[in-house]
């Protein structure tokens, strides 16, 4: 497979990752969307047409791969509970890119019982959702849990899958759809990496993306060799070490940053919102994709990125154990920058001090400036420079 725009063999592509979802297309004439160049789809809500209805599903990716290993290896089951928050995360942040605020969570967990106790698992997720839903309660963003669906599945599944939907709402007028993003726009980015306040431990900033690539870098074959069900027959294992290895670059083990839970990135935007409304064009959250998740927000847009952070360990990790193609990797993985806001220039600084409030670094990273037709994005960094699509 290769990336378009970067004429490259893609180093997930060969482990059967596609970055860029090829075929979700054939489901655009079906979608009913208010606005085809927003985030998240929004759709008028029947019984009350000045607000919009968001839904929304998404999951931990490969993680649940790595709880899997780390179980197996300490037999201690807490190694699954940050996994709720990982999926709340991946579909909370997204929504709150539109403005959308939550109404109701649910969640979908498959799991194959022949290598999995269900009663640990459950008992592990529950705890983490738990806890999850409180702290963002106490954070004021309160939303319901309405349960979900336990699948059992020994024939489709090899270890878990942990899955979410989300349901949130947004008043029409008040919805941040792309449209009003133009010249001179700021790009305020907020670091995936460190420690915010409302979190336990310092966070590596990997998120949820990326992980099929970076456990086959960075895991010994023997993980493989002991547990064969965590891969397939082109996902080898080529690494040099051990969940429970402990990295000084790093300053934790292995398994702990690549198992950092995706940071809520929700509290600050939901500020950031109430305080400037009008003033924030856009939001980003940047998953799938990396940091060109950006191009798809907005229309005849030319994003420019020319004031990066540098990316946390873990990620320059990855890129030396892989040798893989700094363009690549910004393609691959969020490189430190978890989320985005498109900003009028007299906030920008504001935005900054909201987000460094809740112990959360940011930075001015770029600009918006007049594009053509297509939305593209220039990443200049200390790497190279790169131009996407």
């Amino acid at each position: 497979m290769f990336i378009k725009g970067i004429g490259l063999m893609s180093r997930y592509g060969e482990l059967g990752v596609d970055v860029k979802k090829s075929g979700v297309e054939a489901f655009k004439s079906s979608l009913e969307t208010l606005y085809p160049d927003a985030f998240c789809t929004i759709q008028v809500d029947p019984d009350n047409p000045g607000w919009g209805l968001v839904g929304h599903v998404d999951g931990a990716g490969s993680k649940p791969i790595l709880s899997y290993i780390y179980w197996r290896e300490t037999g201690e089951p807490s190694w699954f509970k940050g996994l709720a928050q990982d999926v709340i995360a991946m579909n909370l942040d997204d929504i709150i890119c539109v403005g959308a605020r939550p109404i109701l969570f649910l969640d979908n967990i498959s799991l194959n019982p022949m290598r999995i106790d269900r009663v640990m698992l459950l008992q592990a997720l529950s705890e983490g959702f738990k806890y999850c839903f409180e702290r963002l309660s106490g954070l004021g963003i309160p939303m319901g849990f309405a349960g979900g669906e336990t699948a059992d599945l020994p024939d489709q599944v090899r270890t878990l899958d942990v899955s979410g939907f989300i349901l949130g709402r947004v008043r029409l007028e008040e919805a941040i759809t792309g449209v009003g993003i133009q010249d001179g726009d700021l790009i305020v980015g907020l670091r995936s990496g460190g420690r915010a306040r409302y979190e336990e431990r310092v966070n590596s900033g990997i998120m949820c993306n990326g992980l099929t690539l970076a456990r086959c870098i960075l895991l010994a074959s023997e993980y493989e060799e002991r547990y064969p069900e965590i891969s397939h027959s082109k996902g080898r294992y080529k690494g040099r070490y051990g969940v429970s290895e402990y990295l000084d670059e790093l300053g934790m083990t292995l398994g702990e940053a690549l198992l950092s839970p995706t940071r809520l990135f929700a509290p600050i935007a939901k500020e950031a919102l109430e305080s400037f409304k009008g003033m924030i064009h856009g939001m980003v959250h940047n998953t799938g994709g990396g940091l060109t998740k950006c191009l798809r927000l907005g229309r005849g847009i030319r994003y420019i990125k020319d004031s990066l952070p540098d990316p946390d360990p873990i990620f320059t990790l990855i890129q030396r154990e892989g040798r893989i193609d700094w363009r690549e990797m910004y393609v691959d993985f969020n490189m430190g920058v978890g989320f985005e806001l498109i900003v009028h220039p007299e906030v920008a600084d504001d935005v900054i001090s909201i987000s460094e409030k809740f112990g959360v670094e940011a930075q001015m990273i770029g600009r918006c400036e007049d594009g053509g037709a297509e939305n593209t994005l220039t990443i200049e960094s200390r790497y190279g420079k790169y131009n996407y699509p």
